[in-house]
């Protein structure tokens, strides 16, 4: 790595807890020495016991072995505890972390909705308490045998720096040979995940239309896929795990036959027991190397997890804390804005420029693919500008914070979306629940009634995707949630597309109560019910503003426009016509 290269964030924060490792290194090291009681108590029993026939020595070495074990063993899962309190510690520094940047990941559209950096997240963390940092905590102690080996004699610690370098040929081939078709399959894993969770998001069209059958076809064919990968890496990766365990059995018989060879020429210091003694050492010397070699899957794992959540997170990089401002009053500004989707140069919206003053109602009309949704998205601060800026009370409304910001807005996008929990905690936004307001507001959209004769009233579950509720109600539901607490700016994405007549008009009396006492509304519409409410209307084209004034203006001038387009393709005198109707249709 670079040495002027600032560490990522993800380093950062799992070099945070340095202390935690050092000490779970230091359990290791002693637990890894610790190890070699059951050799010394044999050694011992062998010339103490058997030479002196004493019980008392036979005790006493038994009780010393025995509190070896145990204190290996407290230190083992004193290591594990410490490893895994350093995940937890992780978790909560960084978990928030990567929902907020998985969130805005989404909400900027930087790649498909998925929930993968969050099991990312979950492989780094869990990963701190793997079989493989454990080895690799243990690893020093095998340089310790190794001088052991060395002092006993210099061919057992050659023949024992030959094992080491077989095995770490081994782990290189592993890496070599596995790592491709493990990445694969953890990206056809993603994919085929992908793929089955958009799926079931369109269950009931798959079902109405017959799709199934194909749906299914297609997911399997991407399971198969990554099926075959995991297998082809799995079959090289159990050749070379049972390769690195040959050669950590036969090291121990090969250092103890050249141990039997040494002592014949005379040759191995510590005489006949310092066979026994290499032949032990040798394999535990092995034991770190033949742990990474058999949990190498994991190691890839976390590798291609972490490069993807480094990514994700330098991407999206945490905001700053921004400036406390005053609650807005609803006066907006939209300044020559040119907009396109995040991530994409290319505009949707170009030169839109318009004012309001507070307690104003503008309606937003155009044919479809004129940029409506894409100036709702950049009026709640959803999408930033290319260029121009959209300010509220003379603030960007992007740059605002919006845990500040939001209970003072109101937003119903174009495709109506609740979350699981009750009627009235989907009203109140999932904040404190306040039942005159949830009241005031499901009434505002005529909605308090059939609430009321609910069973379980404003506690009932509106379920998955307020799967329980009619299409219309979810969207008054929506609309009651935006109008929740007297919002002072609200932006409706065409909030009467699944409402009734009845619907239809208590939206426009909310409009109405709620103008009159000082909220701003911009209501992206194709129905003339709301017309009758605004001050303002803008009308779009192909991204284009194509006209912004009061109301009665820009349909007189685009019945003016309907009536001579209509003289010029009949050849006939313009015959005059209701306001609304044809400007509307002029504008479409």
């Amino acid at each position: 790595m670079n040495p002027n290269k600032k560490p990522s964030e993800l380093h950062e924060a799992v070099l945070a807890f340095k202390s935690h490792y050092w000490r779970a290194f230091g359990f290791a090291l002693i637990g890894a020495l610790l190890v070699l009681a059951p050799t010394a108590y044999m050694f011992e029993v062998y010339e103490r016991v058997v030479n002196s026939r004493s019980y008392i020595t036979l005790g006493m070495l038994t009780v010393v072995v025995v509190v070896a074990y145990i204190v290996m063993e407290v230190l083992d899962w004193a290591r594990s505890e410490t490893m895994r309190e350093a995940g937890q510690l992780l978790d909560r520094r960084m978990a928030p972390r990567v929902f907020q940047a998985m969130y805005e990941s989404n909400l900027r559209r930087l790649g498909p909705p998925s929930v993968q950096p969050m099991n990312d997240f979950r492989t780094v963390r869990d990963f701190l308490h793997n079989p493989v940092v454990g080895a690799v905590m243990e690893s020093p102690v095998s340089l310790v045998f190794m001088v052991i080996l060395f002092l006993a004699s210099p061919v057992l610690g050659w023949a024992a720096v030959g094992g080491a370098v077989v095995q770490v040929g081994l782990a290189w081939l592993n890496e070599r040979s596995t790592n491709p078709p493990l990445t694969e399959a953890n990206r056809s894993a993603i994919a085929a995940q992908q793929y089955a969770d958009g799926s079931l998001r369109n269950a009931e069209v798959i079902e109405a239309m017959g799709m199934l059958h194909h749906i299914h076809r297609r997911w399997m064919e991407k399971q198969h896929e990554f099926l075959g990968k995991q297998a082809q890496a799995s079959d090289k990766a159990g050749a070379f795990r049972a390769g690195s365990k040959f050669v950590q059995t036969t090291m121990g018989s090969l250092l103890l036959g050249l141990g039997g060879w040494l002592i014949l020429e005379d040759a191995l210091a510590g005489g006949p027991g310092m066979m026994i003694v290499a032949s032990v050492l040798g394999g535990r010397m092995l034991a770190p190397l033949v742990q990474m070699v058999s949990q190498w899957r994991g190691v890839v794992n976390v590798r291609d997890a972490w490069r993807r959540l480094d990514q994700l997170l330098t991407q999206v990089p945490e905001r700053a804390p921004a400036m406390a401002l005053p609650a807005p009053r609803g006066v907006l500004g939209v300044e020559s804005v040119i907009a396109g989707a995040p991530g994409s140069n290319a505009p949707i919206l170009r030169g839109i420029a318009f004012a309001l003053q507070a307690g104003e109602v503008l309606a937003v009309v155009g044919p479809s693919a004129s940029g409506k949704t894409t100036l709702a998205r950049l009026l709640v601060g959803l999408w930033p500008a290319i260029s121009g800026k959209v300010r509220l009370d003379g603030a960007d409304v992007f740059a605002w914070d919006k845990l500040e910001l939001g209970p003072h807005l109101g937003y119903l996008p174009q495709g109506v979306e609740l979350l699981e929990g009750t009627l009235a905690e989907n009203i109140a936004r999932f904040g404190e629940v306040d039942m005159d307001k949830v009241h005031a507001a499901a009434s505002l959209v005529g909605l308090h009634a059939f609430i009321l004769a609910l069973p379980q009233g404003y506690d009932s579950p509106v379920g998955r995707d307020g799967a329980i509720l009619s299409g219309g109600q979810r969207q008054r539901v929506a609309l009651a949630r935006a109008l929740y607490d007297d919002p002072v700016f609200v932006v409706l994405d065409e909030p009467n597309s699944s409402l009734d007549e009845a619907g239809d008009a208590a939206l426009a009396q909310a409009i109405a109560q709620l103008k009159a006492r000082g909220t701003t509304f911009v209501i992206m519409t194709h129905r003339t019910s709301v017309l009758a409410v605004a001050d303002k209307m803008l009308v779009l084209r192909d991204g284009v503003q194509q006209a912004f004034g009061p109301r009665d203006q820009v349909l007189e001038a685009l019945n003016q426009a309907a009536q001579q387009a209509a003289q010029q393709a009949q050849g006939a005198r313009p015959v005059p016509a209701p306001a609304a109707g044809p400007a509307l249709a002029a504008a479409h």
